[in-house]
């Protein structure tokens, strides 16, 4: 026995300061009792079942939010037609068939909230976060199994309130998905300010709990359970885009945390930080010395990070297996690095761009144009490694290839007309038309979407031990892929008519009856793409049940996940964990039998390599990739 202090793992295992772990011989000798169903399932400590409890939550909550999304575009494609079947699931919200003009307002509302935070925020980053961190890092576990498990109960704690909030007498939330006061603030202004709005608002709390107490965890993980020769700059992009994005949400969370609590305290303690000088009914209210701006200002410090916590993670998804099916190395590791880190420091200076329409000053609203066109840039630079990784790569067109790729169509597309929106000379007459809703669906709703999709596919053998139908995933991507522009891409030219987003009908202004028709293609092609997520569904449920067993490493990927066995049991490597000789994009390398070099394998590996000199000293005939290669070897 060495003299060494000893640590026992979560999985039962043991490891002594050198490293080395004995999982199965700690086992065999001392016994292991067998966990409960709850302690295995429910309240589970390992970072792998916590992640399918937030991807199978999140997916949940996107099939409500999908739901909510197709009743008020049937109210939009026909204004004037009654659905008696209306009144038998939603009672007095649609009286005979006619859809309550507050009702619309709170699908609005939900549906945006929904989508927005408990399918983009937790159901994304929560499951990708979860599950690849550790097994990415070469760690057991997360830095804190208990810390991790309240993560996920405090997110479930908020998604009972909120589901509840949707079936109060008065109706769910109506204030818009950005709870504005004064509209959010006074009980009276309307039934989606009442009951709902509390719980709403009580439900975003402990969500923010939630999602604090997992961003924490996650960068104590990434900094200190790292492998042995795994340093920050052989890192897989994944890993750097969860990193900064648990910064973001630690620094930018608290704030909406703040917001929240000094509304609820307008609402029910009397107090008056967002109310000034309030008249209904021609009765003065006694408020005075609040600024509704003020709750803009807070929200938005949260807000525009928030489209970075749900773009990241995609991006980071999206750099893994963009690399890993053209068969090359990412082009550029040091650059998307670098452009991450500005993504995350710029995007918490640009906020009040969308509040050109508030009356800043004009000086300081140019300042925030200026950063805001500035934030282009590294959003450019990751745009473009993309491109140039695809070129010329031996691209293996898998469903989470094609969402991948269709990520950055949307990445690109939905970027530029941000482009526009952040001069202010453009953004004040489009501000709250269908041209902003078309923008902010395209770069941020779809394109994180995207994401999700493309690391379920991926990453679903490692998940379950199963293969997806790659069939049916591909005809789920052109199904998607073809309704998400049907559906966005004309609201453009609906915001360039001036026509106002959540307005209940078109039918209000002459002017907007002239897009009652597009308005009816629109929703024909939202209903499209939601036959496309039941395929994805079906493809999900049926892979888990009866897939084709998934071999080791499916995809002939280099990370560490594909390491461990086909079913990893709490602590992930049944022996040492591996050793890191190198970073993780080494695909189609001169001198190497195979077109992949896995992060472990030394580089004197007689399996691996044909007896040529050290991977250093190999002439790389891709001339624009060898530097890469080099400097991050060295």
């Amino acid at each position: 026995m060495s003299d060494k202090s000893h640590a026992v793992h979560l999985d039962g295992g043991h490891s002594t300061e050198d490293g080395h772990y004995h999982g199965k011989a700690w086992l065999e000798e001392h016994g292991h009792h067998e966990e409960s169903f709850l302690t295995k399932y429910i309240f589970s400590q390992d970072h792998k079942v916590i992640a399918k409890q937030f991807m199978f939550t999140g997916i949940a909550w996107a099939i409500i939010g999908i739901i909510m999304s197709l009743l008020f575009r049937l109210q939009l494609a026909f204004p004037t037609t009654p659905f008696p079947i209306l009144e038998s699931f939603l009672g007095d919200w649609a009286k005979d068939g006619v859809m309550d003009p507050n009702f619309y307002l709170a699908l609005v509302t939900m549906h945006g909230t929904i989508m927005v935070f408990f399918l983009l925020t937790a159901g994304l980053s929560g499951t990708f976060s979860n599950f690849l961190i550790p097994l990415q890092v070469g760690a057991r576990d997360m830095a804190s199994g208990f810390m991790n498990m309240l993560s996920f109960w405090f997110f479930a704690a908020s998604s009972v309130i909120m589901f509840i909030s949707i079936f109060v007498p008065t109706g769910p939330a109506g204030g818009g998905w950005t709870v504005y006061p004064p509209l959010s603030a006074l009980e009276q202004a309307n039934p989606g300010s009442g009951i709902g709005m509390d719980l709403w608002l009580s439900s975003m709390a402990l969500f923010i709990v939630s999602s604090l107490l997992g961003a924490i965890n996650y960068i104590t993980t990434v900094l200190n359970l790292r492998t042995k020769g795994l340093s920050m700059t052989r890192l897989p992009l994944s890993i750097w885009a969860f990193f900064l994005t648990a910064i973001i949400g630690t620094l930018s969370f608290p704030v909406l945390f703040a917001a929240a609590l000094l509304l609820l305290m307008d609402r029910n303690l009397g107090t008056s930080f967002y109310l000034s000088d309030i008249y209904i009914d021609g009765q003065v209210l006694p408020h005075e010395g609040g600024s509704a701006v003020l709750f803009q200002h807070l929200f938005w410090f949260l807000g525009h990070p928030e489209v970075y916590i749900v773009l990241l993670p995609a991006l980071g998804i999206t750099s893994e297996i963009v690399s890993t099916m053209s068969r090359k190395p990412i082009f550029g590791y040091r650059a998307m690095i670098g452009s991450m880190l500005a993504i995350a420091i710029l995007s918490f200076i640009v906020w009040a761009h969308h509040m050109f329409v508030t009356g800043m000053n004009p000086f300081l609203g140019t300042v925030f144009m200026l950063l805001t066109l500035i934030i282009a840039v590294p959003s450019a630079v990751k745009a473009f490694n993309y491109i140039t990784t695809l070129w010329q790569g031996n691209i293996k067109f898998s469903p989470a290839m094609l969402f991948s790729i269709g990520l950055v169509s949307l990445f690109i597309s939905g970027g530029i007309t941000g482009i526009m929106l952040g001069n202010a000379a453009i953004d004040i007459p489009l501000h709250d038309t269908y041209f902003v809703v078309a923008h902010f669906h395209l770069v941020m709703g779809s394109a994180s979407a995207f994401g999700f999709f493309a690391g379920v596919y991926h990453w679903f053998p490692k998940m379950f031990g199963k293969m997806m139908d790659s069939k049916l995933g591909s005809l789920h991507f052109w199904i998607t892929f073809a309704s998400v522009y049907m559906v966005f891409f004309p609201m453009h030219f609906q915001g360039l008519g001036g026509v106002p987003r959540r307005y209940y009908s078109f039918t209000t202004f002459d002017f907007t009856e002239g897009f009652i028709d597009l308005n009816l293609f629109i929703t024909a092609a939202a209903f499209m793409g939601a036959v496309g997520q039941v395929l994805f569904l079906y493809n999900l449920i049926t892979s888990i049940r009866k897939g084709k067993t998934a071999p080791a490493n499916p995809w002939g990927s280099n990370t560490l996940e594909w390491t461990t066995p086909i079913h990893p049991g709490h602590g992930n490597w049944e022996g040492d964990i591996p050793t890191v000789y190198r970073w993780p994009y080494d695909y189609s390398k001169p001198g190497i039998k195979r077109d992949y070099l896995p992060m472990n394998v030394p580089d004197d590996d007689p399996e691996w390599f044909e007896g040529v000199p050290m991977p250093e000293a190999i002439p790389d005939k891709r001339k624009t990739e060898a530097p890469i290669n080099i400097e991050i070897q060295e």
